[in-house]
């Protein structure tokens, strides 16, 4: 494997093998009975969090059995992080890491650079286990490129140089990235207590024109909502070819009314209400298998929520006839609730508009159909919000690994209710803002991408000998794989002479083994 495949090698420079110029110490995990962790002992590192410049985990042992050298490369030989690569700390080391050794002469980090940008394909081409193995024989096949001693000292040095720049914009960025998932909350809160519009409000305050308040829209809402069950009611009994009992009405299902206990002080002319009483219908998806079928009907899913929207781009489907359609078909406005997740995402919301049509959800999701006299971007933002978050925390409870928050809670939750107004104006701020902010994470997200090729075409550069001059005085890399090689012919006589020296056979061999021909053991 090389990064450098049909690039021409320098003149004084080397192609070889990885066993060629290195040795290798594959790990082996000490007994979990010997592990400790009050920091007494060996540093003992696995697999971990890999992929960076410094050894990052790491635990203590009191009895390891296979060590780094600081010198060494770390490489994950095991698992979904195979392929990666650190810089070794002298440390134990566990089954999952492997040591790469460098041999005089070759640099640690000459060996560290060259493997960094064929992390993906290491992984992709590890054998052996489900999870994924990458052997020693593996990693003596590796195609390495080895520049003279000096000129080796050249490129890292301006390797480090460009990367540290590099690096140091990509911090800046990520950064960014943080501060806009942070500036997302902040919206959300800011929309949710009225401070997004506390200038709005003050303006109409100050116009003379009369405002309805949360209240007056909350009866009217409840009004309208008794009247439509009647409205219904009534038609049954038509087609039904029945008189309405005397005492119909009394039978409406009055919704929750919103518990208040400890909740934060609204602005003026605000009101709590619940989302039972906000609501029309309220439905759990399909739990119908669903395929890949495109010509069916796209049905959202526990991911197709995304930071308060929609992310259509993986959808799967059911048939056109399927049996539960077009009860389940989604209306402009609906909200989606994400009912059962992991405990960090669960409650996670969003509102459909239209993006596809018709659309469906999955049983994962509650679908809630608000009236129309409340805006859904407001109540999504506030179940999005930390208000929310901190609401979903007191209702969820947990099955097999997985929190639910069911339909009669988010029935009951309280959220705030601004006059009608006053809703479309957080509504327009909602979506202009987040848009803003979203054209922003593009131009993050892009940024990042042009960093990560420019990290590859630099370490491309160095190592095609392009990035530093060449200097015709150095000694040429194949001075430096002979001696290489003459120092392993001679360590590798040595050990056999040791070898020799150690099996010497018992002065006197038992009978039986004279009879059976055994030759006598030798010891190590």
């Amino acid at each position: 494997m090389s990064n450098l495949s049909g690039v021409s090698i320098p003149r004084n420079w080397a192609e070889v093998t990885l066993g060629k110029v290195a040795t290798f110490e594959m790990g082996q995990a000490p007994a979990g009975s010997a592990s400790n962790f009050d920091g007494n002992g060996t540093i003992f590192v696995k697999a971990g969090e890999f992929g960076t410049i410094q050894p990052v985990v790491r635990e203590w042992t009191s009895e390891p059995k296979k060590f780094a050298r600081e010198g060494d490369v770390l490489i994950c030989v095991v698992g979904a992080t195979a392929g990666k690569l650190n810089l070794a700390i002298d440390c134990a080391i566990g089954r999952s890491v492997a040591a790469i050794r460098p041999c005089a002469g070759v640099l640690q980090k000459a060996v560290y650079y060259q493997l960094l940008p064929n992390v993906e394909q290491m992984r992709a081409n590890s054998t052996g286990s489900a999870q994924g193995v990458i052997s020693q024989a593996d990693l003596s096949k590796l195609v390495i490129r080895i520049p003279p001693d000096r000129e080796q000292t050249r490129i890292v040095e301006k390797l480090e140089e460009l990367l540290s720049d590099l690096d140091a914009g990509v911090a800046e960025l990520k950064a960014a990235q943080r501060k806009l998932a942070q500036y997302r909350q902040s919206l959300l809160k800011a929309a949710v207590e009225g401070a997004l519009t506390a200038d709005w409000r003050a303006t109409r305050a100050q116009s003379g024109k009369p405002q309805e308040t949360g209240a007056a829209l909350l009866q009217r809402i409840l009004t309208e909502r008794r009247t439509r069950w009647e409205t219904r009611q009534l038609a049954k009994f038509a087609e039904q070819g029945k008189n309405p009992p005397k005492d119909w009405k009394a039978r409406y299902p009055e919704p929750i009314a919103p518990d208040t206990t400890d909740l934060p002080a609204l602005p003026k002319r605000w009101v709590w209400a619940s989302v039972a009483q906000l609501s029309l219908v309220q439905k759990y998806g399909s739990s119908a298998k669903t395929n890949e079928e495109s010509t069916g009907v796209p049905v959202l899913r526990m991911g197709n929520i995304q930071d308060g929207e929609l992310d259509l781009g993986f959808l799967k489907y059911l048939p056109q006839d399927h049996h539960e359609f077009p009860d389940l078909f989604l209306d402009d406005g609906d909200i989606v609730f994400n009912r059962t997740n992991s405990p960090e995402l669960v409650g996670k919301t969003a509102v459909f508009r239209s993006q596809i049509t018709p659309c469906s959800y999955a049983s994962y999701l509650i679908g809630v159909k608000l009236s129309p006299r409340c805006a859904p971007e407001f109540v999504s933002a506030y179940i999005n919000s930390a208000y929310g978050r901190q609401w979903v925390k007191s209702v969820v409870t947990q099955q097999v690994g997985q929190a639910n928050v069911n339909g009669s809670k988010l029935a009951a939750l309280s959220v705030p209710l601004p006059p009608m107004d006053e809703q479309a104006e957080i509504a327009r701020l909602l979506v202009e803002q987040r848009l803003a902010a979203g054209e922003q994470e593009v131009m993050i997200d892009l940024s990042l991408n042009q960093s990560a090729a420019q990290r590859k075409n630099i370490l491309k550069a160095a190592f095609a000998g392009q990035l530093v001059p060449q200097d015709p005085n150095d000694e040429p890399a194949s001075a430096l794989l002979e001696r290489i090689r003459a120092e392993r012919a001679q360590l590798s006589a040595a050990r056999g002479i040791q070898r020799t020296g150690s099996n010497r056979a018992p002065a006197t061999s038992s009978p039986n083994q004279s009879k059976r021909g055994r030759k006598p053991r030798t010891t190590a």
